[in-house]
């Protein structure tokens, strides 16, 4: 298990992450075949570029600070994603994938929230968890729709 000995480590895995993510989704949009989900992933793209441009912003300002001599612990292993096997990843493989990630996404910007004394930086990270938590759900629903009901 790694451990984080410094915010600004953890901050820049944060926008890394969301970097990872918007590619992911632009290209699951590129090959997608239902105009409904294309445009879902193509708006979600755009959210997780957001989220990037606030953790720059958080970083960059240095807005987010250990308390005292507190060392980060996020626990890195906790949030990482589990690679696919090859880049062709069939539609119930990518749901699967998306789910993972916003989940990590979530448990990481609510444990970040936890990190921190700053009353609106903690507002920013718990509205981002909240994000990840809606982009997951609607995963959810739709692997429920499509995936489920063949199995």
């Amino acid at each position: 298990m790694e451990t984080w000995n410094r915010v600004d480590d953890v901050l820049r895995y944060a926008i890394n992450q969301e970097e990872e993510a918007a590619d992911l989704y632009r290209r699951l949009a590129a090959r997608t075949q239902k105009p409904g989900m294309r445009q879902l992933y193509e708006g979600f793209a755009r959210e997780e570029e957001g989220h990037k441009l606030k953790l720059t912003t958080i970083r960059t300002e240095k807005l987010l600070k250990p308390a005292g001599e507190q060392t980060v612990d996020m626990k890195m292993t906790d949030y990482l994603v589990e690679p696919a096997a090859n880049s062709e990843l069939g539609y119930q493989d990518a749901l699967i994938l998306a789910m993972k990630r916003e989940k990590a996404a979530f448990r990481l910007y609510s444990d970040l929230a936890e990190k921190t004394a700053d009353p609106e930086v903690k507002a920013t990270l718990l509205s981002l968890a909240q994000e990840e938590a809606k982009h997951k759900l609607r995963f959810e629903l739709e692997y429920d729709e499509v995936v489920q009901p063949s199995n």
